[in-house]
């Protein structure tokens, strides 16, 4: 078996004997790169000089627990000497003269970043076909989309090219990916995991997570850049518990809910029937399984595209030609200056969301549509809050369908979005979740989702990690026609 095969945890154990050395690694990620890029397209940035340099590093001193592992970073992850370009034409040259938090935790980790992975343009999409630049693959199928926003980082981790990445999740954006591709996608509690350094999509909904191979890795990784940090003000000062210690308690006597609003109309019905079976093998393996009613439910995809455009609007209003960013040179006035540089710099999907957030925000729309936003989303927090008494987890499918074609959705916006429609309700309550494969439809991956009560990302990880050794889906890899 090749090094780029193995997992984070197989890896160190090899260090830790002695048997392989940094260098090893990730000349073995390099050449896999070298192998598969040019079908799936996932990175934006690709240093392999810099990759080569930190591993050399890693052989002449001792490290932490990454020493010398490769990883990928979304392309929204402030690296200091690496561009940053969201995978827009605003940020297209910007070189930050500083790390993002959980790239300075991941580096005293003794991590190597090998690059930057392609999304969605500044997290917009749920295929990463809003990239200004291409369209990454998803290597299950090269003809279909790997999902998105942080389709490039579970391409990446798919294909063998990184053991693991980090992305963003607004609204499913690394859950709904990690379905489509067949990883394993960590979106914790918002507030577990820094978010200094990441550009903003929405502020009230973006969380850092982890895209990874198998449900360990994952766990590996949150010991390293969960934690309080200073300066991110919406950051949580709680104790960290060491995740992996969760892994091998089993599930016998866990009780675990599944909404009928996420099995019914809509949903894929082999898509349905695959997280059915696993839910079954739940109930032959001691935990209580019953079905449960999340109401708003319904409402949870409309009242998400107010409450995050709205942020978003705020948010992308700095990108102005004046600050940084893209500047319209031929400007003939202060007005033109603005309004060119955004026209040029900005796609169509990140404008259309500017607009509607604008909408949304502006005098004697906001009560009628933002402020009634916010209702909703207290109601959906408070559905979870009502199920969560009874019960430790939620279990539901994590997309309603499997990984659509290319270009299939491009023209009908409404159409992708409701792709989220199973992820949003997670993240307008804050929750943690987690997507893992568990089983195939039509040859393609299908992604079930574990959601856990705040700051319960151990049970979530237990149960994940059950199930994945249970079922042994986790060694099945897609066949890209390299060996």
């Amino acid at each position: 078996m090749e090094l780029y095969e193995l997992t984070v945890h197989q890896l160190v154990n090899l260090l830790d004997k002695g048997e392989i050395n940094p260098r090893e690694i990730v000349d073995s990620f390099l050449n896999r790169i070298q192998a598969v890029e040019s079908k799936v397209k996932a990175f934006l940035t690709l240093d392999e000089d810099r990759a080569r340099e930190e591993a050399n590093q890693a052989c002449r001193q001792a490290g932490g627990l990454l020493r010398g592992i490769p990883y990928g970073l979304k392309d929204l992850f402030c690296t200091r000497g690496m561009r940053t370009t969201c995978a827009s034409r605003m940020l297209e040259d910007f070189v930050p003269p500083y790390d993002a938090t959980v790239v300075n935790r991941l580096s005293q980790a003794g991590g190597v970043l090998v690059g930057k992975l392609n999304m969605d343009e500044f997290a917009m999409g749920s295929s990463t076909e809003h990239s200004a630049f291409f369209a990454t693959h998803n290597p299950w199928d090269l003809q279909r989309v790997p999902g998105g926003s942080s389709g490039g980082s579970a391409a990446a981790v798919a294909a063998g090219e990184v053991p693991f990445s980090l992305g963003s999740d607004t609204g499913g954006s690394i859950r709904q990916p990690a379905s489509f591709c067949g990883v394993v996608g960590l979106r914790p509690t918002y507030g577990r995991v820094s978010r200094w350094g990441v550009v903003a999509f929405a502020s009230s909904l973006d969380q850092v997570g982890v895209l990874s191979k198998d449900v360990r890795d994952s766990a590996l990784v949150m010991n390293l850049i969960a934690g309080y940090d200073p300066l991110d003000s919406t950051s949580v000062n709680l104790e960290v518990p060491d995740y992996t210690v969760f892994l091998d308690k089993g599930i016998k006597g866990m009780k675990i809910a599944y909404p009928r609003e996420h099995f019914g109309p809509g949903i894929q019905e082999d898509v349905k029937e695959t997280v059915s079976e696993a839910l079954k093998w739940f109930e032959e393996n001691g935990a209580v399984v019953e079905e449960v009613s999340l109401p708003h439910s319904e409402y949870a995809l409309p009242a998400y595209y107010l409450v995050a455009t709205a942020e978003a609007s705020t948010n992308l209003a700095r990108f102005d030609g004046v600050r940084f960013g893209l500047r319209d040179e031929g400007a003939e006035n202060i007005i033109e200056l603005f309004s060119q540089s955004r026209a040029n710099g900005f796609g169509a999907e990140v404008k259309r969301r500017i607009m509607l957030g604008t909408y949304a925000l502006s005098s004697g729309y906001y009560d009628a549509y933002y402020l009634k936003a916010l209702k909703v989303r207290r109601l959906i927090w408070e559905d979870f809050q009502k199920v969560f008494g009874d019960y430790d987890l939620i279990v539901s499918p994590t997309t309603p369908t499997t990984a659509f074609k290319l270009g299939e959705k491009l023209g009908d916006p409404l159409t992708e979005y409701m792709t989220d429609i199973l992820t949003v309700p997670v993240n307008m309550a804050g929750l943690p979740g987690i997507s893992i494969p568990c089983g195939f439809a039509g040859g393609l991956p299908v992604g079930m989702q574990i959601i856990g009560k705040a700051f319960a990302e151990g049970t979530i990880l237990q149960a994940a990690h059950a199930f994945e050794q249970g079922k042994g889906l986790r060694n099945q890899k897609p066949p890209l026609g390299v060996n």
